[in-house]
């Protein structure tokens, strides 16, 4: 990422490329991604490097997990530049998610619902 953050104002990484993966992920977290006409693969996994005043611009609003989706539609909003980041998402350490996939979820589901039809 480091290397690729020269070129461009964000990376992405993604968990959704060729070899790339998740031992953590599940079906309704997949689903998230195909809403929007972003040019990244993973519009929920929030591994993201940028430039500091570029992500202040951003002017992020979200305190749930909604941020999740909300940082790359403002970047691609913003006409910022970016590209993906193939990686590795590991099984987690306690072996417990803090999200709730449904109630979480439906959250995310609606503020990108909400920014779709926006």
């Amino acid at each position: 990422m480091y290397a690729k953050i020269k070129n461009f104002d964000f990376v992405f990484g993604t968990r959704y490329e060729k070899n790339c993966g998740s031992d953590d992920d599940t079906f309704l977290t997949k689903i998230g991604n195909f809403f929007f006409n972003l040019s990244i693969t993973d519009i929920l996994y929030t591994f993201v490097m940028g430039d500091t005043k570029k992500f202040k611009a951003l002017r992020l609003k979200q305190t749930d997990f909604s941020i999740c989706p909300e940082i790359p539609i403002n970047v691609q909003k913003l006409n910022f530049t970016y590209i993906n980041n193939r990686c590795y998402e590991r099984s987690r350490l306690k072996g417990k998610k803090k999200v709730n996939e449904f109630r979480d979820g439906l959250k995310i589901l609606f503020y990108m619902l909400k920014k779709f039809f926006s």
